[in-house]
């Protein structure tokens, strides 16, 4: 057995285990698999041991791989997003985790209704307030999903965060809270048109608190592929 497909089989049984302890079913829970800088042949060892979600952080990386590796899975963009960039990341990807602010929403409802489709996108929450992190502030994401809402071509699916790093992973715990009780406002809101069917918060160090609290996507590459090389 392969290391990559162990690593899978390990994240999987630790998602189930996390999920039953908060009396969640584990099928609620998607994990991707995030490639930055990952080579192609453990991408596909991955998809080939039932990865189904991929994540990339560049826009150029992810069009390479795509048009390699094709569209049999999903492919989310999960990195910053430049506004020069809409046009492309909405015919490359399925899901865009990281809008954070109208002037990015309005180029992607642009570059969306040009293409004809309707692009599923996550509002990224800056739940730490940390400046080095990107996304909307928390006590502004009401309204700028309120805002967003009214574009046709773009479809609100859920919200999106990355606590700060830290080495004990119940020290993120109250990160992941406060998304989840956020997203739980906003549903309050019953804002039309706004799904918030998706929780992307987790990642390698905390996927299983982040689990515990609510995530929908957990966010895996080092666990999965081993440490990067840049």
């Amino acid at each position: 057995m392969s290391t990559i497909r162990e690593n899978i089989e390990r994240i999987r049984e630790n998602i189930a285990e996390a999920a039953l302890r908060s009396g969640r079913d584990p099928s609620d829970i998607r994990l991707m698999g995030v490639t930055k800088t990952v080579d192609d042949s453990k991408i596909m060892e991955a998809i080939d041991c039932g990865i189904d979600i991929i994540g990339e952080n560049y826009v150029q990386e992810g069009k390479r791989k795509i048009e390699k590796m094709g569209k049999t899975l999903e492919w989310h963009m999960i990195g910053h997003l430049q506004t020069n960039k809409a046009k492309y990341v909405v015919s490359l990807f399925d899901m865009i985790h990281s809008v954070d602010r109208m002037k990015l929403a309005r180029e992607l409802d642009k570059k969306s209704r040009e293409a004809g489709c309707i692009t599923k996108i996550l509002i990224e929450v800056n739940v730490s307030g940390e400046e080095t992190k990107n996304g909307v502030p928390k006590d502004k994401a009401v309204d700028l999903v309120k805002e967003i809402a009214s574009l046709e071509n773009l479809s609100i699916q859920g919200l999106m965060t990355m606590p700060p790093w830290f080495d004990d992973p119940e020290d993120a715990r109250p990160y992941f809270v406060a998304l989840r009780e956020l997203r739980d406002k906003i549903v309050d809101e019953n804002i039309e048109g706004v799904e918030m069917a998706e929780l992307s918060m987790g990642m390698s160090g905390d996927f299983t608190v982040a689990v515990e609290e609510g995530a929908t996507i957990v966010r895996v590459g080092r666990a999965i592929f081993g440490e990067r090389t840049y």
